[in-house]
């Protein structure tokens, strides 16, 4: 809710963005009750839905191993910047268990079935320029730089109208759950509503006098 903050940044404290679960504590769960992992898996739904309804853009920035959850995380971010020795793997599969955090239904809004499927079922290493090909990772950069170019890209983000930034975001969320003729009426309500707030006049009048604006 803080008006300052105008986009978010997530990355690994580290070497590696995130490499999964912990194995260790996987194997203990199976002597404890089927709820104890299931309320884990809850708290760690409830967290990648905030990220992914959260009103304002978020960039993952990974360096190293993104796996498993980790892997989901990156999935769940509007943006993803990835260092060129960065490995993504949907690596549930090589432990006898299937996916969760959101990592099954990301691939299969982002890619075809048979990609997916791949991803899913072998969980094999994939490199972030394979996943820039597939239009799933925004930017590949230099090792020890996704940070730094995350960061860029959250300035250009923060330079624009904020109230802008949260439809798009809704837009894009939605769209996947409405036909045609609703995600219409739901663009026509966002450009009327963005259009008679401040920000807009701000824009617009910038714009006619060739100036940067600035948003509040």
């Amino acid at each position: 809710t803080n008006p300052d903050i105008r986009s978010v940044v997530i990355t690994g404290e580290g070497a590696h963005f995130c490499a999964g679960s912990d194995v260790h504590g996987l194997k203990a769960n199976r002597d404890q009750p089927a709820e104890v992992q299931a309320q884990m898996v809850e708290s760690l739904h409830n967290w990648m839905e905030s990220i992914r309804t959260f009103p304002k853009p978020v960039i993952a920035a990974v360096e190293g191993a993104a796996v498993g959850s980790g892997f989901s995380l990156a999935l769940m971010c509007d943006l993803i910047v990835a260092a060129d020795n960065s490995v993504f793997a949907m690596a549930y599969s090589n432990l006898g268990l299937s996916p969760d955090a959101g990592g099954s239904w990301n691939l299969t809004q982002a890619l075809p079935r048979q990609w997916a499927s791949e991803l899913l079922l072998l969980g094999e290493r994939i490199s972030a320029q394979r996943l820039l090909e597939l239009g799933l990772v925004n930017r590949v950069v230099d090792n020890g730089h996704a940070l730094t170019e995350a960061l860029a890209l959250a300035e250009r983000i923060n330079a624009r109208a904020p109230n802008v930034m949260n439809s798009v975001k809704e837009l894009i969320n939605d769209a996947g759950m409405h036909n045609m003729t609703e995600h219409l009426a739901q663009e026509r309500n966002q450009f009327v509503k963005n259009l008679h707030h401040a920000n807009a006049g701000i824009g617009i009048q910038a714009f006619l006098n060739k100036e940067v604006p600035h948003y509040k």
